[in-house]
């Protein structure tokens, strides 16, 4: 039950973070750039009409009834069967960071991306709180996926060294 209250906190402080965040772009930075970290990091105002990366243009509907559909299959997944935390905990992050973007499609029809990431020349993407959330929940994931599966390969090799011990008495 705990593993499933920290779940649903997640999402919502994920919601939160991101419309709050994304309300004071539109109050404060419609249309600007406010520069925080010389050539590291600007606040830029960006109105994504499409999916990561700005891909789709202008499939709104699409995209709202993709993000119900698969907003809702995690939902289902991570409250009826993930039981360890790290999948919990990433899953969360997913979900309220796909809860976020919808919101934004929903009622202004593009996601408002703010967060200028260009210490480097091959990036060249705007993001928000939600999109970062997805990335770090999805790599969070993958994370304790690969963790699971190298835990559950040590068993294995450790059950078949026992029982080629066994053989050998």
């Amino acid at each position: 039950m705990l593993g499933m209250i920290l779940a649903a906190s997640i999402i919502v402080l994920v919601v939160l973070l991101d419309q709050i965040s994304k309300l004071l772009v539109l109050t404060y930075l419609y249309e600007g750039r406010v520069v925080l970290i010389e050539g590291i990091l600007n606040f830029t105002y960006v109105e994504n009409r499409g999916m990561a990366f700005g891909l789709l243009a202008d499939k709104r509907w699409v995209f709202i009834v993709l993000s119900v559909v698969g907003i809702g299959l995690l939902c289902f997944y991570l409250f009826r069967y993930v039981k360890r935390p790290l999948s919990r905990v990433g899953l969360a992050l997913i979900v309220g960071g796909g809860i976020g973007n919808m919101i934004d499609r929903v009622r202004l029809g593009f996601v408002v991306d703010f967060i200028d990431f260009c210490a480097f020349d091959f990036w060249v993407w705007v993001f928000n709180v939600a999109d970062a959330a997805v990335c770090v929940g999805a790599a969070l994931f993958v994370l304790d996926v690969l963790l699971d599966m190298l835990n559950e390969a040590k068993l294995a090799k450790a059950k078949g060294a026992s029982s080629q011990k066994k053989t050998e008495e």
